[in-house]
């Protein structure tokens, strides 16, 4: 599976010129986990509440007039939108990271987050789990085909050497 038939393709973005007062007020109204930070169309960091608290809060410095840019997580990871999922998780899991940002041409295309990578392990799960139902009630007839294309195949390899 790809990451681009995962991620989210809605990416909160915000400039790194904003105030963290604004980067709040965005996520309240976009009921989201991150914003993307951007200097014009390149990437430059990533802020989450996480940053916000530990960076602004609890350092007693003032959302109305902190700088994103100033708080920001910065070199972030992205990975490709046609990289298989198993790579996205494996680059959240070295770095220790939740979100990871989608790229294709060079642009942002979407987000991937350990909550998407979940569902989709939880939804894997379930069709894996009715396979083997589906197997165990049609075990017979599926041995029973399996045994009688043995019989066809070995009928053919002796059908080649008499021809």
């Amino acid at each position: 599976m790809l990451v681009e038939e995962v991620m989210s393709k809605r990416v909160a973005a915000i400039d790194c010129n904003e105030t963290v007062l604004n980067a709040c007020k965005q996520y309240s109204e976009q009921h989201v986990g991150s914003l993307v930070v951007m200097n014009e169309k390149i990437i430059v960091g990533i802020i989450t509440e996480r940053d916000i608290i530990e960076r602004a809060i609890l350092k007693n410095r003032n959302p109305a007039t902190i700088k994103v840019r100033e708080i920001m997580s910065q070199n972030i990871k992205t990975i490709h939108s046609l990289a298989p999922l198993q790579k996205a998780s494996h680059i959240m899991k070295e770095n220790n990271i939740k979100k990871l940002p989608v790229i294709k041409n060079n642009e942002i295309v979407g987000i991937i987050t350990v909550t998407d990578i979940s569902r989709t392990i939880s939804a894997f799960s379930t069709m894996l789990d009715r396979l083997i139902e589906s197997y165990e009630k049609n075990r017979k007839t599926i041995e029973t085909m399996f045994d009688e294309w043995g019989t066809l195949l070995k009928n053919l390899e002796h059908y080649k050497e008499i021809s």
